[in-house]
């Protein structure tokens, strides 16, 4: 009696399980490439991923590039129109090749009309700024080094490292 055939060997990696119906989702909505949806924030960057989100892609009949539309709260939509270009030139990176000639921006309320689709992460905190008996330690500590622009550098990286801490003894 011969032994049933095992299906696979071991465990599987995660990605593997969820890339087909990523891929089927993504194909819906004109991404044959789904490495721009799952990847966004590491195309575009930090800033600019927490701004926007893509929707869909639309290609045009019979023509060459594509229409990529990002949705966006309305307050940053000017701030997202200055950088098409270069957020056009990054998702072109990603396919690698001129796949997307025009972006579109499609506003939104901050919370979305849509179950909530719109919802941004938001931007990253700002480092604590040091306070006044912070930065005298600081100097005190950098007090020792003769040259005055690497003594100003130290110094500054001391009082933020000493914020950071929330030491300032």
């Amino acid at each position: 009696m011969s032994q049933p055939r095992r299906r696979s060997r071991g465990f599987r990696q995660a990605s593997i399980l969820v890339a087909e119906p990523i891929r089927h989702a993504a194909e819906g909505r004109g991404f044959a490439v789904s490495r721009l949806l799952t990847n966004w924030a590491e195309i575009v960057g930090a800033e600019i991923a927490a701004r926007a989100r893509p929707v869909k892609i639309s290609h045009s009949r019979g023509g060459f590039g594509a229409t990529l539309t990002l949705l966006t709260t309305g307050a940053y939509a000017p701030l997202l129109n200055m950088q098409l270009p270069t957020i056009r030139e990054k998702v072109n990176a990603c396919y690698g090749y001129n796949a997307v000639s025009r972006i579109s921006l499609t506003q939104t309320a901050p919370t979305g009309f849509s179950e909530g689709r719109a919802q941004f992460d938001h931007a990253p905190k700002a480092p604590p700024t040091p306070d006044a008996a912070t930065c005298r330690v600081a100097e005190a500590l950098a007090s020792d080094i003769s040259d005055p622009a690497l003594r100003a550098a130290v110094a500054r990286l001391a009082a933020l490292k000493l914020a950071r801490e929330g030491k300032h003894q």
